[in-house]
């Protein structure tokens, strides 16, 4: 507990503590009072400049002066780069060529510089790997890093410092830092506060690695949400099997739905990796009513950073 209030203090001057909207037309939905903790409205567009400032602020001076460097399809990428900038660090960042356009001229905006690669996970640690060799730059996996985990664990530590009384956080799952992040923070400050995970089926192997037990890869990456592409890793995968309840599954069509509800109702841009979250609780709520009915429930809204030229409605 001590180590994430620490967290939190140390990057709190370079983040911003998001704002918890509510909807009345989802609540009726769903049943339930619905408590979105919005990271679109965070610096660089989502959550993940908390755990790249963390990181960044953890390193010595000397690894600091020689630069960062991670791989990345937007988010993390960005959120890197402004953090970088931000405390006076070069950033060197590995895009896939198939990264949207709008991250990576905000990462080009932030200051990061760009190297391209394939758009696999391979391409991109072969090309991460060989730019730390050459610079000397540490690398900071975008989920993978027990100092990214506990920065992105934040946002769920904020929401519940405004709303104690949640009955579970649902969050989006794509390399797992978010979700475990989130489910360290359930466990440490809530109040028998469950954490859900929302995954797409073209992309399920957080929901086929809790089946199994070990980490599971990705036969293809054939999903809108362009930030979940990515798969768990050792450090955030034993936290996720220990205190995640479950994932919930959602098709693209429900990615699209949700994101056009939220758009719609609340007046709020979200990107579709924050709307599988939506989903999943719109499905689950669906299947299950009496798990949610008359309960708090919060939801982290990853981001907002969305390619208005190839809208999905």
């Amino acid at each position: 507990m001590q180590d994430f209030l620490d967290c939190h203090e140390r990057i709190r001057p370079y983040i911003h503590n998001t704002p918890v909207l509510t909807s009345r037309s989802i609540n009726a939905k769903i049943g339930a009072e619905v408590f979105f903790k919005c990271e679109n409205f965070q610096r660089a567009g989502a959550y993940k400049i908390r755990g790249a400032t963390n990181a960044i602020l953890k390193l010595t001076d000397a690894q600091r002066k020689n630069g960062v460097v991670t791989h990345s399809s937007g988010n993390f990428a960005q959120a890197l780069s402004l953090a970088a900038r931000s405390i006076g660090v070069p950033a060197h960042i590995v895009m896939p060529l198939s990264a949207p356009e709008v991250k990576k001229t905000g990462v080009l905006e932030y200051g990061g510089k760009i190297y391209g690669c394939q758009p696999t996970i391979k391409a991109r640690q072969e090309t991460a790997d060989k730019i730390t060799k050459e610079t000397g730059a540490t690398f900071l996996h975008p989920s993978n890093n027990k100092d990214v985990i506990m920065g992105q664990g934040t946002a769920a530590l904020e929401l519940l410092d405004e709303q104690r009384d949640l009955s579970v956080i649902f969050s989006p799952v794509g390399g797992g830092g978010l979700i475990a992040g989130s489910a360290l923070a359930a466990h440490h400050f809530g109040q028998n506060c469950a954490v859900i995970g929302g995954e797409p089926f073209a992309v399920d192997d957080a929901y086929r690695s809790l089946k199994s037990g070990k980490i599971e890869g990705n036969v293809t990456t054939n999903t809108i949400a362009d930030g979940l592409k990515t798969t768990l890793g050792d450090n955030n995968f034993p936290i996720i099997k220990e205190y995640v309840k479950k994932i919930v599954r959602v098709t693209e069509g429900e990615i699209v739905s949700a994101m056009r509800l939220v758009w719609e109702r609340m007046k709020i841009i979200i990107e579709p990796s924050s709307a599988v979250a939506v989903a999943a609780l719109l499905r689950d709520a669906l299947e299950n009513p009496n798990d949610y009915k008359n309960k708090k429930i919060g939801l982290i809204v990853s981001g907002g950073n969305v390619d208005l030229e190839n809208l999905s409605f």
